[in-house]
């Protein structure tokens, strides 16, 4: 795909995106997409995609209608749970503590309008200081996704404090325009300040390292400074270890859905992620990096959940001294 099958108004919109990430990266995405368009699966590493894989999507749901079991996924589906994780974190000043980040991962607004209204639902009366979205708001990973970008904009009145969002594997980096004009800073191996009395707190996101792999540590992290306490917006957990090598205090992330579809107890079956199980959903640490991996507000391949309810997450920075005298 090139900047010149797009419309004049994409095109000028991705043209300033250029300017702020560089051409090698637009050129990157845009030509990885186009590949994908055209074949849905990837030749070579990450070959075999099962939300790619759509004849396989009516099997699963025969299935589980014929195990009885469709109905109770399809109401588990819209049962979004409120999780709340306090995290302590060495480098915090202390003027952040008790700072509080919402977190929605895997969204796939367009799946239903019920799913859009479970979620407004759940985060309209929250209390919050910014607002995050580890990435995937289109349902499939390829075709229109003006669907995904008008669900977002309803969404978007509930959701107050300044917003920052990544990509995932199912968006396309021509919703970033439009996403960034409803005022959702989407970091694209980039990083933002945020400022609480003479502190402050430094935000970063890489683009999709998952599937297209345009993920870049060194441009995300090039504007942070020595020593300062940063946050990373990653879609998926996989890049783990170069993140805590990298230096950053707290990964957030998703990608996985928890398994989505989970033995009792909520053990995984699938979790179409290259990274340790434990690492799948909720709360983990690699070396002296704290991560996160929500288990994602939406459905993927089939809007079903079992023995894995979706999430919003309300996550507590803490500093330490500040954690100790409670």
């Amino acid at each position: 795909m090139k900047l010149s099958d797009l419309g004049q108004e994409e095109r000028d919109g991705l043209a300033a995106l250029e300017s702020r990430i560089g051409r090698i990266h637009l050129r990157q995405r845009l030509g990885l997409e186009g590949e994908h368009e055209a074949r849905v699966f990837r030749k070579g590493t990450h070959f075999f995609h099962i939300e790619n894989w759509y004849s396989l999507h009516g099997l699963i749901r025969g299935a589980l209608t014929l195990a009885g079991l469709h109905g109770r996924g399809r109401r588990n589906a819209l049962r979004l749970q409120l999780r709340r994780n306090d995290v302590v974190l060495p480098s915090l000043p202390a003027a952040f503590d008790g700072y509080t980040l919402l977190q929605l991962s895997d969204l796939h607004l367009d799946i239903s309008t019920a799913l859009q209204d479970a979620m407004i639902a759940c985060v309209r009366q929250l209390d919050y200081d910014a607002c995050v979205l580890t990435g995937d708001f289109r349902f499939r990973t390829f075709g229109p996704h003006e669907p995904a970008l008008e669900a977002l904009a309803r969404l978007r009145p509930h959701l107050h404090g300044p917003t920052f969002a990544v990509l995932g594997n199912h968006d396309s980096i021509r919703m970033v325009p439009r996403m960034e004009r409803l005022d959702i800073r989407v970091l694209l191996n980039e990083s933002a300040r945020l400022g609480r009395e003479d502190a402050e707190l430094h935000l970063a996101g890489i683009d999709d390292a998952h599937y297209f792999r345009t993920h870049n540590f060194h441009r995300a992290a090039h504007d942070v400074p020595h020593g300062a306490c940063a946050i990373l917006l990653s879609h998926t957990p996989e890049p783990y270890r170069l993140a805590a090598h990298a230096g950053f205090a707290l990964m957030l992330c998703g990608h996985t859905h928890g398994g989505q579809i989970c033995l009792p107890g909520g053990v995984p079956i699938l979790t179409d992620c290259d990274a340790p199980r434990a690492y799948a959903r909720g709360p983990w640490r690699y070396d002296r990096m704290a991560g996160y991996t929500s288990v994602g507000c939406g459905a993927s391949i089939v809007d079903v959940r079992l023995n894995c309810l979706p999430e919003v997450t309300l996550h507590r920075l803490r500093a330490p001294a500040a954690s100790s005298a409670d």
